[in-house]
């Protein structure tokens, strides 16, 4: 699902902010901001703002590194934000292609 939304991506004592560009179920691809040092496979905690009201907080594994992207493949879902990932990710998919049962 293309979104454009605020995420703050941190490990340890180093944090960055960036766009997100693209969200799924299973990850999510986002701008590489300025300075950044991470590598593959390494676990950072992102903090995804999106809209006005929903925050969500996953930790994710570096999986795609690329000259102004950054892909991460989620590695623990808190269960509190399980639901608002699936609902947001389901109200986008129900506009795509509207449920006719």
């Amino acid at each position: 699902m293309s979104i454009r939304s605020a995420v703050l991506i941190s490990r340890g004592h180093e944090a960055w902010s960036s766009e997100i560009e693209d969200i799924s179920a299973t990850g999510v691809l986002v701008r590489k901001p300025e300075a950044w040092n991470g590598r593959i496979g390494d676990v950072y905690a992102l903090d995804m703002l999106i809209g006005a009201d929903l925050d969500i907080h996953v930790e994710a594994r570096l999986a795609r590194l690329a000259d102004d992207q950054l892909g991460f493949a989620y590695a623990r879902i808190p269960e509190d934000k399980e639901v608002p990932l699936w609902n947001l990710l389901g109200g986008y998919a129900d506009r795509l292609e509207p449920y006719s049962g």
